[in-house]
C-alpha cells in the first residue's frame, strides 16, 4: 500500500512535480509528462515514450542521453491521453520525426495513434513501435496481442542509439522493431498491489503460491504453482523463456531480471545466479545483464526474466552510455551544442467562437447532465472497479471517476467565456481524457468531441440531431478502439442506445422521451454483456473470468445516459 500521499486523485501529478524538482539537472517539466532537460539535436529523430504511473523507473525514470527524449505520463495505471502524448512529443520533436514506443493495452494504443496522426497532419514524420514481449498474454501466433513489459527497456535503448547515430526514422522504428521481436518476458507475482488511496489490493495470491504469467496492471496470471525456492524459480524462468523464444542463430543475449516493487535486490541476486548457469548451459552468453527494479508496479510481490538475442546493432545499443535519473551505464558525452530548456508553464487561458444565445443555453443544459453523470459515477465508483477487477486490472472507477470531475470542471469553465454547445463539449471531451487516461478516457473523450461537433455553436440541435450525434460518437469509437459488437465493450451498450435513440427520434418523440427510453436499452445491453466473452483490452488473455459479470465500459454508459435522461426529464420544457 502507499503510505505517503495527499490527495489519490493527485497522486500521479505531484509525483512527478517531485520527479522533476529531484532530477532538474537530467530532465525538465513539459505539458503532459517529462523530458531531457537540454534540447534534441537538430536533424536527431526523437523517441518518446510513455505509460501510465506506478511503474517506475518506467517511464519516467528512463529519459536522458542514450535513453528516451521525452516520456508521456499518464495517471496511476492508466495510459496518457492523446493530448499528452501529442504535447510530450511536439516539445521534443524535430523535421526528422518522432518515433513512438510504448507497451501494447489498448489505451495506449489508442492514444499514441491519435498523437501520431495529429503530428503527422501536420508535417512531423511519425511511426510507432509497440512492444509485446510478454510470453504469457498471447501465443507467439498471436504476438501482436502480447503486453509489453520489462523488454521495454530493451527496444528504447535500441531506438534511442539508433536516433543517436543519425540514423534516419524507418532505420530507428526498424532497429527497435527487430529488438521487439528478439525479446521475450515471462513475469510472476507472489502478492497483488494496492493503488494510492485504496483500502485493497488489487489482487491477491493464495498463501504459500505463485501466479505465473501475471501482468503489471494485476492482470491475472495464467497459472498457479507452488512457491518456489529461488532456484526453482530461476529454472522456471529461463525454461519457460527458452521454450517461448525458440531457436536462434545468435548465442548472445541481453538479461534483465526485473523485481516488480517488493522483492528486494539481495533476493534477486540469489535467484540471478541460477537463471546466469541456465543460459550459459544452454549455450548462451550474456552481455550487460541488468539485476533490479526496471519495470514496477507499486509493491506487487513479483519478479520477471526478460531475455533478448542480439545482434550486432543491438548490442552496441544495450551497451551504449546512458545517463538517464533511474539509469546509467558508461559515461555519455557532454551534449554542449544542445540549449537547455526550460519547463514548460502550465497551459494558457483559451477563448472561444462567438455562439449563439441557443447555443450556450445548450451548453448550461449539457452541463447540467455532466454534473448528473459525475454524481452517479462517484456513487458507483467501487462497484466499477470491482467490476473490473474480475479481469482487468480494477481502475474503470478511478478512470471513470478522475475523467468526469474533469470535464464537469472544464465545462463549467467554458460558460465564464460564453462558450456555445460544440466548443463546452470539446473542453469536456478534451478533459475527460486528458485526466482519466487509458481505454475509457479516451473513449469518451473522443465521443464528448464527435457528439460536440453535430451540437455546434449556433444551431438550437433538436432529438434529430443530438440522434445523429450519438450515432457518429459510437462510429467514431468503434474506428479508434478497433472493436465490434460483441467484443464485450462499451459499443455493445452504446450501439443500442443509439439506434433506440435514432428510432424513438424518428418516430417523433422528444429529446427527453426518446432519450429516456433509449437508456432503458442501453441498460439492459450492458447487463446482457455478463455473457459475452471479452476479445480485445486487458480481460481478454482470462476471457473465461469475466463470463457472468457485464463488461465494466458497458455498464458505466449505461449508469451515465440513465443519470442524463433524469436531467432531460426534470428540464423538459426547456430542453431542446
Amino acid at each position: 500500500m502507499s503510505y505517503l500521499l495527499n490527495d489519490p486523485t493527485s497522486f500521479a501529478d505531484e509525483m512527478v512535480d517531485g520527479f522533476v524538482l529531484a532530477n532538474h539537472e537530467l530532465v525538465r517539466r513539459v505539458e503532459g509528462g517529462v523530458a531531457r532537460a537540454t534540447a534534441t539535436p537538430n536533424g536527431e529523430v526523437a523517441v518518446v515514450i510513455g505509460g501510465g504511473s506506478g511503474h517506475y523507473p518506467a517511464f519516467a525514470g528512463l529519459v536522458g542521453q542514450g535513453l528516451a527524449h521525452a516520456a508521456a505520463l499518464g495517471n496511476v495505471f492508466a495510459s496518457p491521453s492523446a493530448q499528452q502524448a501529442y504535447s510530450v512529443a511536439k516539445s521534443v520533436a524535430t523535421p526528422a520525426g518522432v518515433l513512438f514506443t510504448y507497451g501494447n493495452y489498448a489505451g495506449d494504443v489508442l492514444n499514441f495513434d491519435q498523437a501520431q496522426e495529429r503530428l503527422i497532419a501536420e508535417g512531423i514524420p511519425c511511426r510507432t513501435v509497440v512492444v509485446t514481449d510478454d510470453i504469457s498474454s498471447a501465443s507467439d501466433a498471436e504476438r501482436g496481442k502480447r503486453r509489453g513489459v520489462a523488454g521495454d527497456l530493451v527496444v528504447f535503448r535500441a531506438a534511442a542509439w539508433a536516433a543517436e547515430q543519425g540514423r534516419s526514422l524507418d532505420e530507428v522504428h526498424d532497429l527497435a522493431q527487430e529488438t521487439n521481436e528478439r525479446t521475450r518476458t515471462l513475469g510472476v507475482a507472489f502478492s497483488g498491489c494496492t493503488l494510492p488511496g485504496a483500502d485493497a489490493p488489487l489482487f491477491s495470491v493464495p498463501e504459500g503460491r505463485m501466479a505465473v504469467g501475471m501482468g503489471i496492471h494485476g492482470e491475472p496470471g495464467i497459472e498457479e504453482a507452488a512457491l518456489p525456492t529461488a532456484d526453482e524459480l530461476g529454472r522456471l524462468l529461463v525454461s519457460r523463456v527458452l521454450e517461448a523464444a525458440g531457436e536462434h542463430d545468435e548465442s548472445r543475449v541481453a538479461v534483465i531480471l526485473n523485481g516488480l516493487g517488493s522483492v528486494k535486490t539481495e533476493e534477486l541476486f540469489v535467484t540471478y545466479r541460477t537463471v546466469a548457469a541456465r543460459l550459459e548451459t544452454a549455450g548462451l552468453t550474456i552481455v550487460a545483464p541488468e539485476v533490479g527494479e526496471m519495470v514496477t508496479s507499486f509493491e506487487m510481490a513479483g519478479v520477471s526474466l526478460t531475455v533478448t538475442w542480439l545482434d550486432a546493432d543491438i548490442e552496441a545499443a544495450w551497451t551504449s552510455p546512458a545517463a538517464a535519473p533511474a539509469y546509467r551505464r558508461g559515461s555519455v558525452r557532454a551534449d554542449g551544442d544542445a540549449a537547455r530548456l526550460p519547463d514548460e508553464a502550465a497551459a494558457s487561458e483559451r477563448g472561444y467562437p462567438a455562439a449563439s444565445e441557443e447555443s450556450r443555453r445548450v451548453a448550461r443544459r449539457a452541463a447540467a447532465a455532466l454534473h448528473a453523470v459525475r454524481a452517479t459515477i462517484d456513487e458507483h465508483v467501487d462497484e466499477l472497479g470491482r467490476l473490473d477487477a474480475v479481469a482487468g486490472d480494477g481502475d474503470h472507477g478511478i478512470g471513470m471517476q478522475r475523467g468526469a470531475r474533469a470535464a464537469v470542471d472544464a465545462m463549467d469553465a467554458t460558460l465564464g467565456f460564453g462558450a456555445g454547445a460544440q466548443s463546452a463539449l470539446e473542453a469536456a471531451g478534451d478533459a475527460w481524457a486528458d485526466k482519466a487516461g487509458g481505454t475509457s478516457g479516451a473513449l469518451w473523450g473522443v465521443a464528448l468531441r464527435t457528439l460536440a461537433a453535430r451540437l455546434g455553436n449556433d444551431a438550437r440541435p433538436d432529438a434529430d440531431a443530438i440522434a445523429s450525434g450519438v450515432q457518429d460518437a459510437a462510429d467514431a469509437l468503434g474506428r479508434f478502439g478497433k472493436a465490434e459488437r460483441g467484443d464485450k465493450t462499451m459499443l455493445d451498450s452504446l450501439y443500442p442506445f443509439a439506434e433506440a435513440l435514432r428510432s424513438n427520434a424518428d418516430a417523433g418523440r422528444s429529446l427527453a422521451e426518446s432519450w429516456s427510453a433509449a437508456a432503458d436499452v442501453c441498460t439492459d445491453a450492458a447487463a446482457a454483456t455478463a455473457d459475452l466473452l471479452p476479445k480485445i483490452g486487458r480481460a481478454r488473455p482470462h476471457a473465461e473470468k469475466s463470463v457472468g459479470t457485464p463488461d465494466p465500459g458497458a455498464f458505466s454508459l449505461a449508469l451515465a445516459v440513465t443519470a442524463i435522461a433524469g436531467t432531460l426529464t426534470s428540464t423538459k420544457a426547456e430542453t431542446p
